[in-house]
């Protein structure tokens, strides 16, 4: 069986890497740890086919050490007691773990002695932001080192070796420039689907000549980074919330494209909801309204047609006024209840205890209502709702508000009744 051309061409020294030269170059960490014959346990992340894996295995190479490759979702614990006994007997093996965000507690129990005392090297490979994802245990235990999506140049460069090289291509087949750089702008820094696009493209190329219509036939979509669970996905979302809050219409929709393309309408959604209360808030409260109309309708039509209805919104939402009042007065309450908590006063309580009738709340008495005090004493006179925005309607919620606060309020309610 033949074995794809990206696994064909796959690099086995630091000199054949592309790219990363903040980890490879001369000055790189990595070729320093190689040129000292050490290693530490590192984890590698970046987006897909960037060649974080191949990163790890090529250190092993360099170093001439024993290495195993182990999948945090597929490999079990009969897999690790192998891998523990080999690297007892050999002194020390460097484990080379895919997937290692998913590596689950009983994994973790099992690989943390062993990662802390030396005898397993970690090389992990994750395309999920480890800071969010790997969890501490095995976080503090190895270094976080960033693996780049690769320059367009970097891509040809690639290209252009696996043509010639051997192993690859083997000068078989020849390719116009237009065509290197249509593969390289549709791969968003994917090495792999580089490859895949050159392999088939090669395939269906009868008189060897690989041209930029060829190329085109199998690049319909450009490779994005906002599929399944990849942070890439979570980026575009926050990218998105960016765009509108800075009342950017066009970039908001390009998001927008770029984020149906995976299909998923219930986290636009939930983001779009989002973004009306935190950012848009106060501003224009009935714009709250039109984005639930909205995400509804998406969620009616589904994709590809739920992007009309939500990309019309987005515009309507970017070029709304702006307002965080509400949002930041939100954060305010939780940041002080964070810190501490005090107890509600007894005559709020559902069962006051130890208060006199004329102490107690009166349900009956709406007269008394907007003066009496809500807050606890210790911080009977904090403000989280301040700071209005110029808008309309925040004026309007600034006049009363400020109306209540000269009548004043307080929690000798006796007294509040006997005077009223």
């Amino acid at each position: 069986m033949k074995e794809p051309l990206a696994f064909r061409m796959r690099p086995e020294t630091l000199d054949d890497i592309v790219g990363q030269t903040g980890l490879v170059g001369e000055k790189g960490i990595i070729r320093k740890c190689i040129n000292e014959d050490t290693i530490f346990s590192l984890i590698f992340f970046g987006p897909p086919g960037t060649g974080k894996t191949t990163l790890a295995r090529v250190i092993a190479n360099e170093l001439k050490k024993p290495y195993r490759q182990f999948n945090a979702v597929t490999g079990n614990k009969k897999d690790l007691d192998a891998i523990f006994l080999e690297a007892k007997m050999s002194g020390q093996l460097i484990l080379i773990c895919d997937e290692v965000h998913r590596l689950n507690k009983d994994k973790q129990d099992l690989l943390l002695p062993h990662v802390e005392d030396g005898s397993i090297i970690l090389l992990g490979a994750t395309t999920a932001n480890p800071y969010h994802s790997i969890n501490p245990a095995i976080r503090s235990r190895c270094h976080l080192l960033e693996v780049k999506a690769l320059s367009n140049d970097d891509i040809k460069k690639a290209l252009r070796r696996a043509i010639e090289d051997p192993r690859g291509l083997d000068n078989k087949y020849t390719i116009e420039e237009e065509a290197l750089d249509e593969i390289a702008n549709v791969v968003n820094g994917d090495i792999r689907y580089a490859m895949n696009i050159l392999e088939i493209s090669a395939v269906v190329s009868p008189d060897g000549n690989i041209t930029l219509d060829t190329v085109k036939e199998h690049t319909k979509i450009t490779n994005q980074r906002s599929y399944g669970d990849d942070d890439g996905h979570y980026d575009l979302l926050s990218a998105l919330q960016k765009s509108i809050r800075g009342s950017d219409p066009n970039a908001a929709l390009y998001y927008l494209a770029l984020l149906a393309q995976s299909g998923d309408v219930e986290s636009i959604e939930r983001r779009l909801l989002v973004i009306a209360y935190e950012d848009i808030g106060l501003a224009n409260p009935a714009l709250i309204a039109r984005t639930t109309s909205a995400c509804e309708a998406a969620e009616h039509v589904g994709f590809p047609e739920a992007i009309i209805p939500l990309g019309v919104h987005i515009i309507d939402l970017c070029l709304s006024p702006k307002s965080r009042t509400g949002v930041d007065a939100v954060h305010a309450a939780e940041a002080l209840v964070n810190e501490r908590a005090f107890d509600v006063p007894k005559y709020l309580r559902l069962t006051p205890v130890g208060l006199a009738k004329d102490e107690q709340y009166d349900y009956g008495r709406y007269d008394c209502f907007h003066r009496i005090q809500y807050l606890p004493e210790e911080v009977k006179n904090v403000e989280f709702f301040k700071d209005f925005n110029p808008n309309k309607y925040e004026q309007q919620l600034k006049a009363v508000y400020e109306e209540l606060k000269k009548q004043g309020r307080t929690s000798d309610l006796k007294k509040l009744y006997s005077k009223l």
